[in-house]
């Protein structure tokens, strides 16, 4: 995929507005365990960088996949994960469906106030016992008084980005008691309706500047108006959504990138044994082979996305980019923090942030070996359950 100078000035204005607006903030959100959401994504909303591929009706630019790919990529100047992700559920993850099969009058209700930033919103998928095995959730959405009845959700939901700033969640819940593919339905949630309580703000390994709650849900009602598309389609919708998702945690290849140019600076300045780290063969031909392996994922992503664009089904090469992602991000981030030395052990620097916001990729959005069962389905190879 090609970008022309509209995609390049793009990223140079988001670039800036990083710099300015996120970077300086980024070791206070870190320490906080949080950054303001709301502050933030208006911002970035008035900017119009929160609906780049979503439908200029609703406030978007409505351009395609091509654009939103090239603001994904300069999301990996910021000195930590967990905005970007924040950012990613924003765009990516919890309005995609919305935007492509709610009705008009759900869009003006949530999409529109989500792309310009008055509201956050997050993603309500995974439970304590369903995370990558999305046909497995429990969360229950039930009609009262018949067809024309409201929607009475009870459940809850685990490792929610953004759950406890959010202002609406795009729920995935069963609808009845049918096949778990076919009995899943995405609604809308406002967080503040009656019933929805955040049981806890998580503290987890890497990604503290985004907030991660575990939600319940105890008889909140809502109008079957909320509901995205059709009954029963949730998920199907959600695989949709998990394209988007996994082409974004791949994109942040440029993490990588980032990663690997502080790493040559960092060596190139420092000396051990009359000269620097960098000048020894093994660094320079390790760095060599990771700048290799974070090109041909830099070409696996765009190939993805221009296929993309062009309307076809993306899931194989998603979850390839996906799978590769995270263990390339691994490997990157865990061999230039070998290269730092004791500085890199250090819990303050950018490498050591990076080496626990990484391990997430391999995980969140869909594990490895989901990724791994997805691609041996595609090819044929995986046994007939």
């Amino acid at each position: 995929m090609l970008y022309g100078p509209e995609h390049i000035e793009l990223q140079r204005s988001l670039k800036k507005f990083i710099d300015t607006e996120i970077n300086p903030y980024v070791d206070e959100w870190e320490a906080a365990e949080i950054f303001p959401a709301h502050e933030v994504f208006k911002k970035m909303g008035s900017a119009g960088f929160l609906g780049i591929n979503k439908p200029q009706e609703y406030g978007g630019m409505g351009l395609d996949y091509s654009y939103q790919l090239a603001f994904v990529e300069t999301l990996g100047q910021i000195q930590c994960g967990g905005v970007p992700m924040a950012i990613g559920v924003q765009t990516d993850m919890a309005t995609p469906a919305l935007a492509r099969f709610g009705s008009d009058e759900l869009r003006k209700e949530f999409l529109v106030p989500s792309i310009a930033g008055d509201f956050v919103a997050c993603l309500g998928v995974s439970e304590t016992g369903a995370g990558s095995d999305v046909a497995s959730i429990k969360t229950t959405a039930r009609r009262v008084n018949g067809d024309g009845g409201d929607y009475i959700i009870n459940g809850g939901k685990m490792w929610t980005t953004s759950g406890t700033q959010a202002d609406w969640i795009c729920l995935l819940a069963n609808t009845s008691d049918g096949a778990p593919h076919k009995n899943k339905t995405l609604i809308c949630v406002p967080m503040k309706t009656p019933g929805v309580s955040v049981a806890k703000k998580l503290k987890k390994h890497g990604m503290w500047s985004s907030d991660t709650a575990q939600l319940f849900f105890d008889d909140v009602r809502v109008p079957q108006r909320y509901r995205i598309g059709e009954e029963g389609m949730g998920f199907t919708y959600q695989m949709q959504q998990f394209q988007e998702e996994r082409l974004f945690a791949a994109a942040q290849w440029t993490v990588l990138d980032r990663i690997l140019n502080d790493t040559i600076e960092y060596t190139r300045q420092r000396q051990i044994f009359g000269q620097s780290v960098l000048d020894n063969q093994y660094v320079h031909f390790r760095l060599a082979e990771l700048k290799t392996e974070i090109e041909a994922l830099r070409a696996l992503v765009h190939d993805a996305a221009s296929r993309l664009v062009a309307g076809e089904d993306v899931t194989l090469l998603a979850s390839m980019a996906k799978l590769k992602a995270g263990r390339l991000g691994r490997e990157v981030a865990d061999s230039c923090l070998q290269f730092w030395g004791g500085m890199g052990y250090m819990w303050e620097t950018n490498i050591s942030r990076a080496l626990r916001d990484i391990r997430l990729s391999s995980i969140g959005g869909g594990a490895d070996e989901v990724m791994l069962g997805i691609i041996s389905k595609y090819m044929g190879i995986a046994p007939r359950r």
